[in-house]
């Protein structure tokens, strides 16, 4: 397969190194993580400034009209120098299914903000996603009563990727009937905000509502709860393939790391590359990398050119998950004791790493999912007697 990127993804990569490279050391991100939010502000300008939160928004809104492929690039950039930013929040899990599905006056609302990189949008998707995972029906915790002209939110919505600083989060929710997904101010009248630190140190607050009031032209899809599953679905694809992209860029900068590291440090008067169980235990992560590499592109191709994503998405997942986790614990695990303190810069990749694994759905889940899709794929294309 061909997975040289045309001239415009070039571009993106290009623009993409040049805002990351020297802005995003390990003394800013951890000097970042010590604030109270946790986002590293400066960033997220220089991000907005080059263009690239707009990428995929559409171009009526100021946006540069691409998509997944082309998201992912950002997300790996990302992930290479685990820079604390909502770009997987934001741009994957609110700014595409807002422009997707919103209704026009919320697509002119938050969409321009979002290029500009003064709004900030995330999902509430753990317990949809974590339910799906395990062969549930994927419902969510959170009820809407219909009212005259919207509903009523109720409940709890769980680890909500950067809701402390979103300025709108995406909330599905049950209803008679199906389910819709509903745009929420987060600091609207009935909303309670919880905060929550995850694996890798960011903030993923539960949102408590109570009786929490959405009009109509806030709910995407129009509201109509048959399409509920149908808007779950489409979000869940692209926000599982983010969480890979983000994965093939930690993946790629713990293996590069720990190549420097190992032809540097010596034991024995020999540099530890020199030793075959380093070698070998090396090559094996370099090997899982490029897989969760080519399943991710692969996922994200499909989504761009409107093709059946379902299973692609999913073995993108389990390789994100299961080759993922192992390529970070054996990068830390070669750092020998360096790897073992917390503070030194292979130890965060570890962190996130781990949270990918987890975020959405675990290995085990997403392989039991995997082997649900092909089931049911072979059921389907039975000749009957």
């Amino acid at each position: 397969m061909d997975f040289t990127f045309n001239e415009e993804q070039q571009a993106v990569q290009e623009a993409v190194e040049g805002v990351f490279t020297g802005r995003v050391t390990p003394d800013r991100v951890e000097e970042v993580e010590a604030t109270e939010d946790r986002v590293d502000r400066e960033l997220w300008a220089d991000l907005a400034a080059a263009d690239l939160l707009g990428l995929a928004v559409p171009t009526e809104y100021g946006g540069g009209g691409f998509g997944m492929v082309e998201l992912s690039l950002v997300l790996e950039g990302q992930g290479r120098c685990v820079a604390p930013v909502p770009l997987w929040a934001s741009l994957v899990l609110g700014a595409l299914p807002v422009a997707e599905f919103g209704s026009d006056a919320v697509r002119a609302e938050l969409l321009g903000g979002v290029v500009a990189g003064t709004t900030v949008l995330t999902a509430a998707l753990a317990d949809v996603a974590g339910d799906l995972a395990v062969g549930g029906p994927g419902r969510p915790s959170v009820v809407a009563t219909a009212i005259d002209g919207g509903v009523q939110l109720s409940g709890t919505a769980f680890a909500v990727p950067y809701a402390h600083v979103a300025d709108r989060v995406l909330v599905p929710a049950t209803v008679d009937g199906g389910a819709v997904v509903a745009v929420v101010d987060p600091r609207a009248s009935g909303v309670s905000v919880e905060r929550a630190a995850t694996t890798n140190r960011e903030i993923h607050p539960h949102l408590h509502f109570d009786g929490v009031t959405v009009g109509a032209d806030d709910l995407l899809a129009g509201g109509d709860p048959a399409r509920g599953a149908e808007v779950r679905d489409w979000i869940l694809e692209r926000a599982w393939t983010g969480l890979c992209a983000l994965q093939v860029g930690i993946t790629e900068a713990a293996v590069a790391q720990t190549a420097e590291y190992l032809n540097t440090r010596e034991q024995f008067g020999l540099p530890l590359a020199t030793f075959q169980a380093t070698k070998m235990r090396a090559a094996d992560a370099a090997i899982d990398t490029e897989a969760v590499r080519v399943t991710t592109w692969q996922a994200a191709w499909r989504l761009d050119n409107g093709l059946d994503t379902e299973r692609a998405v999913t073995v993108a997942s389990w390789f994100a998950a299961e080759s993922g986790q192992r390529v970070v614990f054996a990068t830390q695990h070669l750092h020998g004791g360096m790897g073992a303190d917390i503070s030194y810069p292979i130890h965060r990749y570890f962190l996130w790493g781990k949270q990918i694994e987890l975020l959405l759905g675990s290995p085990s889940a997403q392989l039991a999912r995997l082997g649900r899709q092909v089931t049911a794929e072979l059921t389907d294309q039975r000749v009957p007697a």
